[in-house]
């Protein structure tokens, strides 16, 4: 989530169009797990799914995907004002249930540990504006290049980068990465936000040091900017957009220079499951295909970050 890391050095210029209009969607169910959501986005029955012959059979048989994601992102997975699921993920999560023949449960959890809860099996699949990136292929810190835990595959299904924002009016001087020296940026945990912050922190001079402050997600990250607490934060460019549009009514911020580090957003999958993987990637496949993928990026505005064809562990 941004993107949530890949290592590229050369910016890109805005490749998502401004954020569509929201259509609430899904049906929110509460676990009785703490503050733990259960999201489910049905699919057809598994007689008439064409792709349910590609699931595992455990899969098959329970009729559900678990999926792990941080519901605090919009427009990619938010709680709507009556508190569903809706964005991005859960109306492409529900275009693959029709497609696989089983229901896609959202349950939420802090993006951080959702790799831990994949690794643990306590998700089938973590899906939350994560980036596809060859640390969390391999299971590497990237900070410390430190082996962390078991890598994961990843089924790509969009493009999309890294965005700084700051209060409307008030950029403090700041139009790109290395005008951050001497600032406090605001940040969510665990993300290539994050990662880009720490690689930028070690340049700046000792009188001039880089100040991060990482919340558990973006929504806090916001709040910190808005109160005056931080001078700018960094999301995902389909994040940063949408705030911008939605936060005071389009008064509370505005992005700063150019996202960077395009890079796609993958699904992740346990590198033991590959079965369950391919199909996955067989189900986007067969959205793109059919047109349905097209229209639900059109839907929530991001559609200038459309893939022609799902890959797996793509990203570099």
């Amino acid at each position: 989530m941004t993107t949530r890391s890949t290592r590229r050095t050369t910016a890109a210029r805005s490749r998502l169009a401004a954020v569509g209009a929201i259509v609430v969607t899904g049906a929110l169910i509460l676990t009785g797990c703490g503050d733990q959501t259960k999201d489910k986005s049905s699919g057809s029955s598994a007689n008439s799914a064409p792709l349910a012959d590609k699931l595992p059979a455990q899969i098959r048989e329970k009729g559900s995907i678990k999926i792990g994601s941080d519901i605090a992102y919009a427009p990619v997975e938010f709680k709507d004002k009556s508190g569903k699921v809706v964005g991005l993920d859960p109306d492409v999560a529900a275009a693959l249930g029709k497609q696989l023949g089983v229901t896609l449960e959202f349950e939420n959890g802090t993006f951080d540990a959702l790799l831990t809860g994949l690794r643990s099996n306590r998700y089938d699949i973590a899906m939350s504006a994560m980036t596809d990136n060859k640390s969390r292929q391999e299971g590497v810190d990237p900070s410390t290049g430190k082996k962390v835990g078991e890598g994961v595959d990843f089924v790509d299904y969009l493009t999309a980068g890294v965005s700084i924002y700051t209060r409307k009016g008030d950029t403090k001087g700041i139009n790109s990465w290395s005008d951050l020296c001497g600032k406090k940026i605001a940040l969510e945990r665990g993300t290539v936000s994050e990662d880009l912050a720490k690689s930028e922190a070690k340049k700046c001079p000792a009188n001039k040091k880089l100040t991060i402050e990482p919340f558990d997600d973006d929504q806090q990250a916001q709040t910190r900017l808005r109160s005056g607490g931080a001078d700018a934060v960094s999301s995902d460019f389909p994040v940063a957009a949408y705030a911008v549009k939605t936060s005071g009514g389009g008064n509370d911020f505005e992005v700063v220079g150019p996202q960077v580090q395009a890079a796609p957003y993958g699904i992740a999958v346990s590198k033991t499951n590959t079965q369950l993987r391919d199909a996955l990637q067989a189900a986007v496949n067969a959205i793109i295909k059919n047109g349905e993928y097209e229209k639900i990026l059109e839907k929530w505005g991001v559609q200038d970050g459309a893939v022609k064809e799902s890959v797996i562990n793509g990203g570099k």
